[in-house]
């Protein structure tokens, strides 16, 4: 039960923290790109970049700081960050076109998903 209180108190911080930095970034700089998001999903996968080579290569810590941290905090505040971790994954291994399909693949689908799901719920 422990694992899961750990992951719920740091998804409600990364939550609260992608809320409070997308609408300061946006109410700052506004326009038309959504730089807020832009900037937390780029903030967000340079920190799961920090995180994991830290907790996984450099220290083992208790594995819940890497279910509050990683999965909690980042998941969170952005679930790209877990995505760039996983092509990064995927190019250092090797897998090139792997890490090609996921990337084109993630976002071309991710458009799609949203679009489908604007559309079914707009009634269009």
């Amino acid at each position: 039960m422990d694992k899961y209180l750990v992951v719920l108190a740091g998804a409600g911080l990364g939550g609260l923290a992608r809320y409070v930095a997308g609408t300061w970034i946006m109410a700052k700089y506004g326009g038309r790109f959504p730089l807020g998001t832009f900037v937390i999903n780029i903030t967000g996968a340079f920190f799961i970049g920090i995180l994991m080579t830290l907790l996984t290569e450099r220290f083992q810590p208790h594995p819940n700081w890497r279910l509050f941290l990683v999965v909690g905090v980042l998941g969170g505040y952005t679930t790209f960050s877990s995505f760039e971790y996983e092509t990064y994954q995927a190019v250092r291994d090797g897998e090139r076109w792997l890490g090609l399909l996921y990337v084109g693949g993630s976002v071309v689908l991710g458009y799609l998903g949203v679009w489908l799901g604007s559309v079914l719920a707009s009634g269009r």
